[in-house]
């Protein structure tokens, strides 16, 4: 999936670039159609990559919008554990700190990690890389916040796929 991303984002960034790179004469006389044929190149890898990607890579699996997969659960236990809603809420829609479901929407994985590793102290945000819960299951409370934030997790309280 990060490639994926990466991919798309060469593909966006060579059009774009390509457009920035013609002068102001050129524009007037060219379309930008030279533009979008470099970035094919680059958006069919994309898709590929995103067709290769085996289902086991989903973050998480969700059936009837609250019963999940066995590491997605895990994360729900791990959000527990680290009393994430005495902050972000029990809904992750945002109490003292921000909403998680918006804010999944635009952070990054890595962002995401780094956030919870190091925390935001001057926001309020704790690290916890010294907790051994949260640093073992990050992977999982990632993908549970992620499924909340896309509306596929859609009440806070899951059980497990039996």
């Amino acid at each position: 999936m990060k490639r994926f991303i990466a991919v798309a984002c060469a593909a966006l960034f060579t059009a774009t670039s390509a457009c920035a790179q013609q002068s102001s004469d050129e524009k007037s006389k060219q379309s930008a159609v030279p533009a979008a044929e470099q970035a094919k190149p680059v958006a069919a890898e994309a898709a590929q990559v995103a067709q290769a990607a085996p289902a086991s890579d989903k973050l998480y699996t969700v059936v009837d919008g609250y019963k999940v997969d066995a590491n997605t659960m895990e994360g729900f236990r791990t959000w527990r554990a680290a009393a994430c809603d005495r902050c972000h809420g029990a809904n992750q829609e945002g109490l003292v700190g921000p909403s998680l479901v918006n804010s999944l929407k635009v952070l990054t994985y890595d962002e995401f990690k780094t956030t919870v590793t190091d925390g935001r102290l001057e926001k309020g945000m704790v690290s916890f890389k010294e907790n051994p819960i949260v640093m073992k299951n990050i992977d999982k409370l990632y993908a549970y916040l992620k499924g909340r934030s896309d509306g596929a997790i859609t009440r806070a309280k899951v059980e497990e796929i039996k």
